[in-house]
């Protein structure tokens, strides 16, 4: 059976110097100290997550979420 949906979209957020990029709508995450390592490791997880080709999603997208205070 062919998977629905053909993009899976990851929310990146640093946590104590370390990038961590948790699948929106699905239990997979990865965790690396660097953008090069984080993006390995992302498609290993998506790789060891869906058992086929057919059900992994055809676009992996990385949203980067970053906070900022701003003093008043």
């Amino acid at each position: 059976m062919a998977h629905r949906f053909t993009e899976i979209i990851f929310e990146v957020t640093e946590d104590e110097g370390c990038y961590v990029a948790c699948a929106m709508g699905y239990g997979i995450a990865a965790r690396s100290e660097n953008v090069k390592d984080l993006k390995e490791k992302v498609r290993e997880a998506i790789l060891a997550h869906f058992d086929s080709a057919d059900d992994r999603p055809r676009i992996v997208r990385l949203h980067f979420v970053r906070e900022e205070l701003l003093p008043l």
